[in-house]
């Protein structure tokens, strides 16, 4: 009997975009680099969930949107998040989201979420260093409230 084992290849390749990168050491860093990811308007007005990548010397390799949402949350997928960390070589994650009311005060759902994602980044040798919460007249950091 002749079985065929032969499996889809996968390929995998990862192309920096930026020559000179970022560094991030603090909560300030990363909030002053995601600003301006939003384009004008819309941090006040739905939940976006993003997740900047950090390599070993904590700079930035990149970001991206993860989830876009509504007015009051937005639903967000651990393994995508772990699937872009894992393609762009990341070391370091930073969590971050909008509240368009404007709280900074975080929710259950955002313990809840960075717990999950920090327990699932720690199986692969990956850190969360920071979520952040961020409004146009500032941020809160888990980190810098001892909540990681």
């Amino acid at each position: 009997m002749d079985i065929d084992y032969t499996v889809g290849e996968v390929e995998l390749c990862y192309k920096p975009k930026f020559k000179k990168l970022h560094k991030v050491v603090s909560s300030e860093d990363a909030y002053r680099y995601l600003l301006p990811t939003y384009k004008e308007g819309t941090i006040c007005y739905k939940e976006y969930f993003k997740v900047l990548f950090l390599n070993q010397a904590n700079q930035v390799l990149g970001y991206t949107l993860i989830s876009e949402g509504g007015i009051t949350d937005t639903t967000v997928d651990v393994r995508v998040i772990l699937q872009a960390a894992l393609l762009t070589n990341s070391v370091a994650l930073i969590l971050a989201h909008n509240h368009p009311s404007g709280s900074m005060k975080p929710s259950r759902q955002d313990m809840e979420i960075t717990k999950q994602v920090k327990e699932a980044a720690r199986l692969m040798r990956i850190t969360v260093t920071d979520h952040l919460i961020l409004t146009d007249a500032g941020y809160y950091s888990f980190a810098d409230e001892g909540e990681l």
